[in-house]
């Protein structure tokens, strides 16, 4: 089966761009918006709506396959790709990527995906939001080719040697972090809730005391809302390096507070993400190896997730080289080509640490899609619901694919 076409559209994706420069130099709000002028290029405004391009591949038998362009919400920043909008980007794959897919052979999915995510144009890789529609475009391509899910065609590609399975279920509250908890207790979601802890003052507490009173409620909540004593989800936070902040950044001190969090979360085990951040990669590594090593020592049960100076293929091995965390996040626009999910996936495996296959609230529901059937063939730790920032789109998404494949895999059994 060959491509014989390729066909382009602009999109929407399930949240919005924010120029987190402009945030971080103290824009305010004005409603939904924000007050003032951007300063990263690109941008219009300091947010503006979300944007992808579909890249659709026409088969030779007439069937079409279709992977989402889609980069993160705060694009430009961080070292980053610049800000991704379809006008821009839709004449380069038109122009320069689509002769190159056309007459290409499906055969294989795990070489395809490697020799266009590793393109090169006038010097320079592809953008990597283009690097990841083009590389979930052939993934279903390929599936569509043999007939069974993406889930079967990285299963067989990668020689996982696992069975295709759901995966727990991570769901993020955004800053409605107590209505949007009722509603991931009511559907039973199996990690909550993010709960976007990213200011020491309103958030966390210049002594931590704001977060430690959201935990014990949280856990009240769950006690008082489930339906059965079987529901025990993971309380899964993310702090973006407040904790470190308050602490100076200092092992023992943090290693105490988090002991009061998971005496206020009990019987929930707790895990917490991005306790610090140190503004090196090498340095976080350092920072979070300490800090995972200490908690070990204390026995505390509580896992540590790295985020932060995390977005690459290289860096997500170096974290898990370093034992630098129990769980590392694939933050998966970051790494360009979906093979480099997979890749980061089954490397987390082979060291013992766990994958954590996230992502952005600014994706869409294809790229929520195709990422699921690679986390469920490779075995990952968790899945974040997404697109948005809430429980009820992303959670529906993510969850009915998953049925979806068990039960198309476990029909053909």
């Amino acid at each position: 089966m060959r491509i014989v076409d390729v066909v382009c559209s602009a999109g929407k994706t399930g949240f919005y761009f924010d120029d987190q420069r402009a945030i971080k130099k103290g824009a305010g709000h004005d409603g939904f918006a924000y007050v003032g002028e951007p300063v990263t290029e690109g941008f219009t405004s300091i947010r503006q709506a979300g944007e992808a391009i579909s890249v659709q591949l026409i088969l030779e038998d007439g069937q079409v396959a279709f992977g989402d362009c889609a980069a993160v919400q705060y694009s430009g920043a961080g070292g980053r790709d610049p800000l991704f909008l379809a006008k821009d980007f839709i004449p380069v794959i038109e122009k320069e990527i689509a002769p190159k897919l056309i007459g290409k052979e499906l055969d294989n999915f795990k070489l395809l995906a490697e020799e266009f995510d590793r393109m090169l144009l006038n010097g320079k890789r592809l953008h990597t939001a283009i690097r990841y529609g083009i590389t979930q475009a052939l993934l279903d391509a390929v599936a569509k080719t043999r007939k069974v899910t993406m889930a079967e065609v990285i299963q067989k590609d990668y020689n996982t040697g696992l069975e295709i399975s759901k995966r727990p279920i991570f769901t993020q509250s955004g800053d409605n972090r107590y209505e949007n908890a009722d509603k991931m207790i009511i559907k039973s979601a199996d990690v909550l809730p993010h709960a976007l802890i990213n200011h020491v003052e309103t958030k966390l507490g210049n002594d931590g005391g704001l977060l430690l009173e959201y935990v014990g409620w949280l856990r009240d909540r769950i006690i008082h809302l489930r339906d059965s004593e079987d529901y025990t989800p993971i309380l899964h936070i993310d702090v973006y390096g407040t904790i470190g902040a308050i602490f100076n950044c200092d092992t023992v001190k943090m290693a105490d507070y988090l002991q009061t969090l998971v005496d206020a979360a009990k019987p929930f085990k707790l895990r917490i993400e991005g306790p610090m951040d140190v503004e090196d990669r090498d340095k976080q590594i350092e920072a979070l190896a300490a800090l995972t090593a200490e908690v070990d020592r204390r026995n505390m049960g509580i896992e540590l997730v790295a985020d932060e100076w995390c977005n690459t293929y290289e860096d997500i091995a170096a974290f898990a080289d370093a034992n630098a965390g129990h769980v590392v996040q694939i933050k998966t626009p970051d790494l360009g080509g979906v093979n480099n999910i997979a890749d980061a996936i089954l490397y987390c495996n082979k060291v013992g640490i766990g994958s954590y296959c996230g992502g952005t609230c600014n994706e869409t529901n294809r790229s929520a899609e195709v990422t699921t059937n690679i986390a469920m063939a490779c075995g990952a730790l968790q899945v974040l619901a997404k697109p948005g920032m809430g429980v009820d789109e992303g959670y529906m998404i993510v969850f009915n694919e998953m049925s979806r494949v068990e039960a198309l895999v476990n029909r053909r059994k």
